[in-house]
């Protein structure tokens, strides 16, 4: 018993690693800045994945693992920025919704039924994507044009709009890739309500 339990922790603390290394990854793709100072980057598609894939807590000790690398000063955010800098920045909002975005992504996961289909698991995906990635990230990035860069609420509401067709794009991948997951690895522990026995 006490076994299983270690190797299950080992296992959890690996993808966690994991996933933290992915965001890093994700780093690596060119961004594109914007003229209001919030640039358009690959890693919200990280959050996406790590609360889909690993759920809640485990996608939330993920980004915070990342988040504490950013502010140590490991260059890994996009563009090789670091430090401190990036949260006083007009994009902090965003930066700080990281880690409750994957926490809210993945509970959203867990709150759907799990019905065993690839298929099934890729709607679900889609639809925690679009909650925690861009309905909650994106309302943390907004406050934070409004405190950060004293834009009015209508403004910064305007200015977030940039982001949002590329995110509707990367829910769509990270729905893709949970179906393939699905269909890869279906013993992937994906979070989520098991269907009842019949």
């Amino acid at each position: 018993m006490n076994q299983t339990l270690s190797r299950r922790s080992a296992q959890h603390l690996s993808q966690v690693a994991l996933f933290a290394a992915l965001m890093a990854v994700l780093g690596l793709i060119p961004k594109i800045d914007l003229p209001f100072g919030v640039p358009i980057t690959a890693q919200t598609l990280g959050i996406m994945l790590a609360g889909c894939l690993l759920g809640p807590r485990r996608g939330l000790q993920a980004l915070l693992l990342f988040i504490v690398a950013v502010a140590v000063g490991l260059p890994l955010l996009s563009g090789g920025r670091g430090g401190l800098a990036p949260f006083v920045s007009p994009a902090a909002g965003y930066l700080y919704g990281f880690a409750p975005a994957a926490f809210v992504t993945g509970l959203v996961m867990q709150m759907l039924p799990r019905a065993g289909a690839p298929m099934q698991l890729a709607i679900n995906a889609f639809i925690a994507s679009m909650t925690g990635g861009i309905l909650f990230l994106h309302a943390m990035g907004i406050g934070g044009l409004m405190v950060l860069a004293q834009m009015p609420l209508d403004k910064a509401f305007l200015a977030d709009m940039a982001f949002v067709p590329g995110d509707v794009i990367k829910c769509l991948l990270c729905a893709a890739i949970v179906h393939t997951i699905a269909r890869a690895l279906p013993d992937w522990d994906f979070p989520g309500r098991r269907s009842p026995e019949r």
